[in-house]
């Protein structure tokens, strides 16, 4: 009697293969562990559970860990193609890839902000004789960036900001004002003070991730039948925004702009 073996292939990994599977595994860990370090201190820091200066230095840390474990991902990767593994590890060591690219963008492109963009936290439409804060001064207490303005911070906004300028409106004073200040509960800004009569708006914005408070003054002039609108807005604390205030101000024109059927 012949007895039949059916001999069932054993697939056995090649060392680089299970160099990348560890590496798989190891670099999922770290990119899950860096999203902690990276996404949550900014929520922490706005509930007040977490100190700025931590919260900021676990973002930088966590993204500098996972882009060297995003380069460590990739040769994971690299590893397990065409190897004998199961495709289950190659899935792994791709999420872990993806993972922490993902982690490292943020900080990344914060990096990048920080060196191309001026090094500035007051922007104003009018560098010469910019808007001056009167309402939110009483909220300011503690804050680290003075409300007078510096002359040198001017040069530098021209310099990277060339296009803000003030907006000019073939309207009303009066009829600019209504806009100006739907314009800013619009944009969730916290209004401090609104005065038809003096033509000014104060406010505050809340940014999102840290909740950093920034400071915004609007300040309407008549000119001729028309009018000009001067924005100001102002960071408490960091020496550089990293363009959030001329971000606002850009957005905020428009709007006043679109309003007021001038775009």
């Amino acid at each position: 009697m012949v007895v039949a073996v059916l001999h069932t292939p054993v697939h056995r990994s090649t060392p680089p293969a299970r160099l990348g599977r560890a590496l798989g595994y190891l670099t999922l860990g770290i990119g899950l562990m860096c999203a902690v370090a990276v996404w949550l201190p900014g929520p922490a820091h706005r509930l007040e559970l977490l100190p700025l200066g931590i919260a900021l230095q676990s973002v930088r840390l966590g993204g500098t860990i996972a882009l060297g474990a995003a380069g460590l991902a990739l040769v994971a990767v690299l590893l397990t193609l065409g190897s004998s593994s199961r495709s289950r590890w190659r899935r792994r060591a791709r999420w872990a890839l993806l993972i922490n690219l993902a982690v490292a963008a943020w900080p990344l492109y914060m990096l990048y902000q920080g060196q191309t963009l001026p090094k500035i936290h007051d922007i104003s439409t009018d560098t010469a004789n910019p808007p001056t804060f009167d309402a939110v001064l009483p909220l300011r207490r503690g804050a680290k960036n003075p409300a007078d303005y510096v002359a040198a911070t001017g040069a530098e906004q021209r310099k990277g900001y060339p296009d803000i300028v003030p907006l000019q409106l073939p309207l009303a004073p009066a009829v600019v004002f209504d806009n100006a200040e739907r314009a800013a509960r619009a944009m969730g800004w916290q209004v401090v003070d609104a005065s038809p009569a003096k033509l000014r708006i104060e406010a505050i914005d809340t940014t999102p991730v840290f909740g950093f408070k920034d400071d915004i003054v609007v300040r309407i002039t008549p000119q001729g039948s028309g009018s000009v609108v001067d924005v100001r807005s102002l960071s408490r604390v960091g020496s550089s925004d990293l363009g959030a205030n001329a971000k606002r101000v850009r957005a905020y024109l428009q709007r006043v702009a679109t309003a007021s059927g001038a775009s």
